[in-house]
C-alpha cells in the first residue's frame, strides 16, 4: 500500500469519528468559520467604504458632521462582534470535538488491548506502546484541537478574500496569485522536509521512550553488573538520532515562516507600489489601495499559518497510522464453546447454578442441541504436542504427560528447556502446531480462553501488584468477594500476619511495583490473590527463586496449604521444593528425557540425579 493511499486511509477513518458522533457540532463550527471569514472580509471592505466615503469627503469642512461617520463605525463593531463571537464558537466547539474524539479513541485502544493475544506484548516494546497512548495521542489532540481548524478557518478566509481582491482590482489580484504561486513552492519545498521529519521524530520519541522504560523497569540488573557506561552509549544513539531528526524537522519550520512572511511583504511593496500608481492616474482611489494592502496580509499571513500547520497535521497522521495499527491488530482468538459454570449434585446428577459453590463443572453443548456436564477434575494430559513461537523455530518437540486430578506436577531443567512454554500453552496464551492437550478429557480448543482461565491459578516469580490498597490487590482475582474472604486467603497465604504489621492493614495503599513491601510479601499477596481465587489447577512459575531461605519457608508453607486437592503444575531451580512432587518432568531443548517421582529418578542416576547432587547445574 502506498504512503498516499494509506494517508487517505487514514483521514478517511479520522473524519468518520467526527461524523458519526459530532456531525451537528462540526457543522455548525463550519457556519461558524464561514461567518467569520466573511466578518473579516467585510470589516477589510469597510476600511475602503471609511476613507472614500467618510473621511475623504470630510477633509476641508469647516463643520463637518460625524454623525453618520459614527453610524457606520458603531455597524462595523456589530460586524466584528459577531466574527468574534463565531471565531469563540468554533474554537470551543473543537474543542469539545477533539477531547470527545480522543476519548473515544484512548477507550478503543485499550479495550482492544486487553483482546490482544500475550504474544503482542512479548514481541513489541512496552515503552513504544505506551509513547502510542502518549506522545500519538497527544499529536492527535493538538491536530484536532488547533491545527485542523486554523487551516479550515484559513482556507475559507483565503478563498473570500480573493473574490473580494478580484471586484477590486484585476491587475492587483494579479500580482499576488503570482506571488502566492512563489510562496506555494517555497512551502511545498520547506514544509514537505519539515514533515517528513516531524513525522521520524515521533518515531525516534517512541524508541528513546522505550528505551528509558526499560532501564527503569531494570534499574537493579544495571546496577548489579555495572552496565551504566554501556547503556548511556546505546542511549546517546538513540537520542542523537532524535536530536537530529528534531532539529532537521524544526529548522525547516521555524524558517517557512520568515520566508512566507517576507515573499508575502515584498507582495505588500509591490501592490502599493503599482497601487500608488493606479491612484495618481485616477484608475484607483486610495480607499481601494488601503482595503487591497489589507487583502494581501488576510491573504498571505493565513497562507502561512496552513504552511506551518501542515508539519503538525503530518505528525498527527504518522500518530493516528500508528493508533490504528494498535487498534488494528488482531484479536486473540477464540473459537471455544464447552464453559465454566459453577453446579451442584443433586439425586447424582451435576446442576448448573448461579450462586459459587465450590464445585465446579464443564458445560458442554452438542450438535444436536443436547448439554452435558461434566466435573472440573484438574485432569491435564498432553498428546505429542508440538510448539513453536514461530514456524521456523520448534521449542516443544512430541511432549506427552499425564496430571491426574490433585497430582503435583514438576519441571525442572535448563532456562530455555521449554517449562514455562508448557504452562502457557496450558492457558492457551499459545497454541500448538500439533498434537492435542485435554483438560478433563476436552480438547482445550474446544474451551472458551476466559474460562479455562479462570479454572487455572497462577503464581509467577515476577509478581505483579497494581495501585490501591493491599485488599484491592488480594481481590483482583475475586472482585465480589467478601473482607472476610480476602482475611481467609490473606490467613492462608501466611500474608495476613505482615498485612498487619502495615500502617493502614489491609487498607495500606501501596503503588504497583509493590514499593515498600519486600519481594517475599509481594509474593505472598500474589499466593493470597491465587488462594481467593480458589482455583482446582494451580501453576507456579518459580514462585519462590527470587526470595531469600527463610522467606522461602514462609511462602512455601503457604504454597503447600494453597495446593492441598488440587492439580498442581510447579517449575522451579530450587529441586528442594519439588521432592514431594507425584511426578518430575525433566526437560531438555524442549524434550522430557526423564520421569519419575524423586527416588526414582534419583535411582536412575542421570540428568536428574546430577542436577540433584550438584555434579550438573542449572543455567
Amino acid at each position: 500500500m502506498g504512503k498516499k493511499t494509506k494517508k487517505s486511509k487514514t483521514v478517511f477513518r479520522l473524519l468518520k469519528y467526527v461524523f458519526t458522533t459530532y456531525k451537528l457540532q462540526f457543522f455548525i463550527v463550519f457556519v461558524a468559520i464561514i461567518v467569520s471569514a466573511i466578518a473579516s472580509v467585510i470589516g477589510i471592505q469597510f476600511i475602503q467604504q471609511l476613507i472614500d466615503n467618510y473621511i475623504v469627503p470630510l477633509i476641508g469642512q469647516q463643520n463637518p458632521d460625524f454623525s453618520s461617520l459614527l453610524q457606520a463605525i458603531l455597524g462595523m463593531a456589530g460586524i466584528y462582534l459577531v466574527g468574534i463571537i463565531a471565531t469563540y464558537v468554533y474554537n470551543r466547539l473543537m474543542i469539545n470535538i477533539s477531547q470527545g474524539i480522543l476519548n473515544k479513541i484512548r477507550t478503543e485502544m485499550f479495550e482492544h488491548m486487553q483482546t490482544l493475544p500475550i504474544g503482542y506484548f512479548d514481541s513489541h516494546s512496552h515503552g513504544e506502546t505506551m509513547s502510542t497512548y502518549t506522545n500519538d495521542v497527544d499529536a492527535l489532540r493538538q491536530c484536532l484541537s488547533q491545527s485542523i481548524p486554523q487551516v479550515f478557518s484559513a482556507v475559507i478566509t483565503m478563498i473570500t478574500v480573493l473574490i473580494s481582491m478580484f471586484t477590486t482590482n484585476i491587475y492587483l489580484t494579479l500580482v499576488v496569485i503570482a506571488m502566492v504561486i512563489i510562496m506555494t513552492f517555497v512551502a511545498r519545498y520547506l514544509g514537505g522536509n519539515s514533515s517528513r521529519f516531524f513525522v521520524k521524530q515521533q518515531e525516534d520519541l517512541g524508541k528513546v521512550n522505550g528505551y528509558i522504560e526499560e532501564m527503569i523497569e531494570g534499574q537493579k540488573v544495571v546496577k548489579v553488573f555495572c552496565h551504566e557506561e554501556e547503556n548511556m552509549k546505546r542511549f546517546d544513539e538513540l537520542n542523537e538520532d532524535l536530536c537530529d531528526s528534531a532539529t532537521s524537522a524544526n529548522t525547516y519550520a521555524n524558517i517557512l515562516m520568515p520566508c512566507i512572511l517576507n515573499i508575502g511583504n515584498l507582495g505588500y511593496v509591490l501592490v502599493a507600489v503599482i497601487g500608488g500608481i493606479l491612484s495618481v492616474n485616477g484608475i484607483l482611489s486610495i480607499g481601494s489601495i488601503a482595503a487591497f494592502l489589507q487583502y494581501v496580509k488576510s491573504f498571505t499571513n493565513p497562507l502561512g499559518q496552513v504552511s506551518q500547520q501542515m508539519n503538525f497535521i503530518a505528525m498527527a497522521l504518522a500518530g493516528a497510522e500508528r493508533i490504528f495499527k494498535l487498534i488494528d491488530e488482531k484479536s486473540e482468538e477464540d473459537d471455544g464453546y464447552v464453559t465454566l459454570v459453577n453446579a451442584k449434585m443433586e439425586d447424582g446428577k451435576l446442576i448448573e447454578t448461579e450462586g459459587r459453590t465450590g464445585l465446579w463443572a464443564w458445560k458442554h453443548p452438542h450438535h444436536d442441541g443436547r448439554i452435558t456436564y461434566a466435573r472440573l477434575r484438574g485432569r491435564v494430559t498432553f498428546s505429542d504436542v508440538v510448539f513453536g513461537y514461530t514456524d521456523k523455530k520448534v521449542v516443544l518437540h512430541d511432549i506427552s504427560l499425564e496430571a491426574k486430578e490433585g497430582q503435583k506436577v514438576s519441571f525442572v531443567g535448563a532456562t530455555g528447556a521449554g517449562k514455562t512454554t508448557i504452562t502457557n500453552l496450558i492457558n492457551r496464551f499459545y497454541d500448538i502446531q500439533s498434537g492435542k492437550i485435554r483438560y478433563d478429557g476436552i480438547n482445550i480448543q474446544k474451551i472458551k480462553k476466559a474460562d479455562l482461565r479462570r479454572s487455572l491459578g497462577m503464581v509467577l516469580q515476577d509478581t505483579s501488584l497494581f495501585t490501591g490498597t493491599i485488599k484491592d490487590n488480594i481481590r483482583y482475582s475475586r472482585p465480589e468477594a467478601t473482607d472476610e474472604e480476602v482475611f481467609a486467603a490473606a490467613k492462608l497465604a501466611n500474608a495476613d500476619q505482615f498485612i498487619k504489621h502495615l500502617p493502614q492493614g489491609y487498607d495500606t495503599v501501596i503503588t504497583g511495583n509493590g514499593e515498600g513491601l519486600s519481594q517475599g510479601q509481594r509474593q505472598l499477596l500474589s499466593i493470597a490473590r491465587a488462594a481467593l481465587d480458589n482455583a482446582p489447577v494451580l501453576i507456579l512459575d518459580e514462585a519462590t527463586s527470587s526470595i531469600d531461605t527463610r522467606t522461602e519457608k514462609i511462602v512455601q508453607d503457604g504454597m503447600d496449604k494453597l495446593m492441598k486437592g488440587r492439580t498442581v503444575f510447579v517449575i522451579a531451580h530450587r529441586l528442594s521444593t519439588i521432592r514431594n512432587s507425584d511426578l518430575i518432568m525433566v526437560l531438555d531443548h524442549g524434550r522430557i528425557i526423564e520421569r519419575g517421582n524423586h527416588q526414582e529418578l534419583i535411582a536412575k542416576k542421570g540428568m536428574y540425579y546430577g542436577l540433584y547432587t550438584g555434579a550438573i547445574e542449572i543455567e
